[in-house]
């Protein structure tokens, strides 16, 4: 367990492992020990990188609302801060998806693999009306639920109902002092809610890269939950025509795949890096 420093915020990062890299990035609101169940299937062959964004985990706050662009430059600062050389297969859950994805386009030269875990999906997003308005909006709400005392008195049974809600193999596996450690804070609550304010921009703006950028001739694999529903199965099987991946559902899992399908997430990341080309999508 270390702290880096990039673009003027501490960001937790465990490195475990030795081998190809391998960085995993969890959706929203999610902390590094929510890929626990993943990282002993990887560690014997692979290096394998966890962070937590601004504002997640253990994480200082966040000082500039997210894109992603600046998600993808992100992971390439930690792992320059980190002295990782050589490419990396990204693996982003749910909205860091967009992230994951973004890294492959903007770095195809660094990339090994992309994998999208139950990512989020907006097929026909458009930048958001009033962008500013609605951020100091989601700031304002932010402020008052702390000031409330909201992060104390609620987070960490919110964050273990709304893992319980997300999968189909139980409840949350987090050890409780995690959990108060993390969701009791009003920095985690914060950074949840900056995120989420930004999530329409951010579905435009990988649309927008999606049309500028091909993405590198590197393995790309679509996994979908299995629980999401027969309608929630074709998003994510266009999303995988979209980008000339290969696609796989995590039979019976929920969204929270790496909780409920370790070894499905793990099945997905390429066993060696590729050599970087161009690639369409």
């Amino acid at each position: 367990m270390a702290f880096v420093r990039v673009g003027g915020v501490a960001h937790h990062v465990v490195v475990e492992g030795a081998g190809p890299l391998v960085v995993l990035s969890a959706g929203l609101g999610m902390s590094w020990f929510d890929w626990d169940p993943v990282v002993p299937l990887l560690t014997p062959d692979h290096t394998v990188v966890r962070f937590d964004r601004p504002g997640h985990g253990l994480s200082g706050p966040a000082v500039v609302p997210p894109t992603a662009a600046g998600e993808a430059h992100r992971i390439a600062g930690l792992l320059d801060a980190l002295g990782a050389a050589g490419p990396v297969t990204v693996v982003g859950h749910s909205i860091a998806g967009f992230h994951a994805e973004a890294f492959a386009r903007l770095y195809p030269s660094r990339t090994a693999g992309l994998v999208l875990v139950d990512s989020s999906i907006e097929e026909a997003a458009r930048p958001p009306a009033a962008p500013g308005l609605r951020l100091a909006f989601a700031q304002a709400v932010g402020a008052v639920l702390c000031g409330a005392g909201a992060p104390a008195a609620l987070g960490p049974a919110v964050r273990r109902a709304t893992v319980r809600a997300s999968r189909t193999g139980g409840g949350d596996p987090a050890p409780r002092a995690l959990v108060r450690r993390c969701y009791g804070t009003s920095r985690v609550l914060r950074g949840m809610i900056l995120e989420n304010a930004r999530y329409g921009a951010m579905a435009a703006e990988l649309l927008s890269l999606r049309r500028q950028l091909s993405l590198p001739a590197a393995p790309v694999t679509v996994l979908a939950g299995g629980a999401g529903g027969e309608a929630w199965i074709h998003r994510q099987r266009g999303l995988a025509a979209t980008l000339g991946a290969s696609f796989h559902v995590a039979e019976g899992a929920g969204h929270l795949v790496m909780l409920d399908r370790p070894g499905a997430v793990a099945g997905a990341i390429p066993p060696t890096p590729p050599l970087p080309e161009t690639r369409r999508g």
